[in-house]
């Protein structure tokens, strides 16, 4: 038997979208960096936010970014490259602004990707990029979640991508996935669980009853889940009492010191450090929302802090915009068939890795993370 090197890396590049001369460099060079750290064969890359906020002006650079990184040196050897763009953001009732971009290395010679027209398994080489609305596209299903499911706003472009794969004898599904945000801080801490939890909940199952209506495949699940620390327990926890509060502000206090003030979209904590310096084991007991889950759905162990919201000035790459609470939002799960398909290696434990990529480098208000493990196989790659 020989294991092969998968590394998956999801990325919410609406804030790259926006600010692309100022931020895609340093984001590119990240990038780069992780690749070679890894000498992966199989590379998926899941984008969310594509386009960013301004889509209608940004779509021709952001797709001119992955480009980019199609025809970089750096990604020279791999030299089957497939991307999917969901790009037609006039067909309102099916944009995700989802974009899923897949690297194989010339040394890896049996990779096929599923046709979900014809239902079987096709070769694949060269450099493609699928665009558009992807409805004509046979390698991808899209969609993009129900009205209903987010009824508070009138349109939404959360949604998710699938795409299946055969690398020498393994099959498995790989799912991009945005699910719906916090509107609000104030509404967030509310009630426990937030209103905004049960709606990502609700979606969540909806992705996980459409992939087992179908074949049951093992799969790899990850991109902005929007997953967030329960508010409410984290701020009961913490023994504050609730100081000046009227509906636009909400203030806690400790010895009659204010220690949080929040707003719609304000969070500002005396000691922000809280959320860095290795304290996630204390940070991940409000990180309730992949509990329901985990029956399942698993995922390698977190040590590393959240990787949403951080500034988006480059001269402070490490420290969080005081917008929202801190939290994992960018996650990488896996089906429990999926999991078996980790593979330790030569080098036991360390060949699986989980982790942020950026920590000291502005790569906009997400910071991309990635799963790198190594999968058994039966064929052998090129030397």
């Amino acid at each position: 038997m020989e294991s092969l090197g998968v590394l998956l890396i999801t990325a919410n590049i609406g804030s790259l979208c926006d600010e692309p001369e100022e931020l895609e460099k340093s984001w590119l060079q990240e990038f780069y960096k992780t690749v070679q750290d890894h000498q992966s064969v199989f590379i998926a890359l899941h984008l969310q936010e594509f386009g960013g906020k301004n889509y209608q002006e940004n779509m021709g650079s952001a797709e001119n970014f992955i480009r980019k990184l199609m025809q970089s040196e750096e990604m020279s050897q791999y030299n089957c490259i497939q991307s999917f763009i969901d790009k037609d953001f006039n067909q309102t009732e099916k944009f995700t602004a989802l974009a899923s971009v897949y690297f194989i290395h010339s040394s890896l010679r049996c990779v096929q990707i599923y046709d979900f027209q014809e239902k079987n398994f096709v070769s694949i080489s060269g450099h493609t990029m699928w665009m558009g609305s992807l409805e004509d596209c046979p390698t991808v299903h899209k969609e993009r979640f129900p009205q209903d499911f987010w009824l508070e706003f009138a349109w939404t472009r959360k949604g998710f991508m699938r795409t299946r794969w055969l690398v020498n004898d393994r099959m498995f599904d790989l799912v991009n996935l945005h699910l719906f945000h916090d509107a609000s801080n104030l509404v967030s801490c509310d009630c426990s669980p937030s209103v905004y939890s049960a709606n990502r909940r609700r979606a969540l199952y909806h992705v996980l009853t459409r992939l087992k209506d179908d074949c049951n495949a093992p799969f790899f699940l990850f991109g902005d889940f929007n997953f967030r620390l329960d508010l409410k327990s984290l701020i009961q926890a913490q023994g504050w009492s609730s100081g000046d509060t009227d509906g636009h502000t909400a203030v806690y206090e400790q010895d009659g010191e204010v220690q949080l003030l929040m707003k719609c979209k304000r969070f500002e904590h005396q000691n922000s450090k809280v959320f860095q310096d290795d304290n996630e084991h204390m940070l991940l007991r409000f990180d309730h929302e992949p509990i329901p889950f985990l029956n399942e759905l698993t995922e390698v162990q977190i040590s590393f802090p959240p990787s949403y919201p951080f500034s988006e000035n480059v001269s402070k790459p490490s420290e969080f915009m005081g917008t929202r609470c801190p939290a994992w939002c960018d996650r990488v799960f896996m089906s429990l068939p999926a999991r078996a398909l980790l593979h330790n290696g030569k080098h036991g434990e360390a060949s699986v890795q989980y982790g942020r990529i950026g920590g000291d480098i502005c790569m906009g208000d997400h910071k991309p993370v990635f799963l790198y493990f190594e999968m058994e196989t039966v064929y052998q790659t090129e030397n």
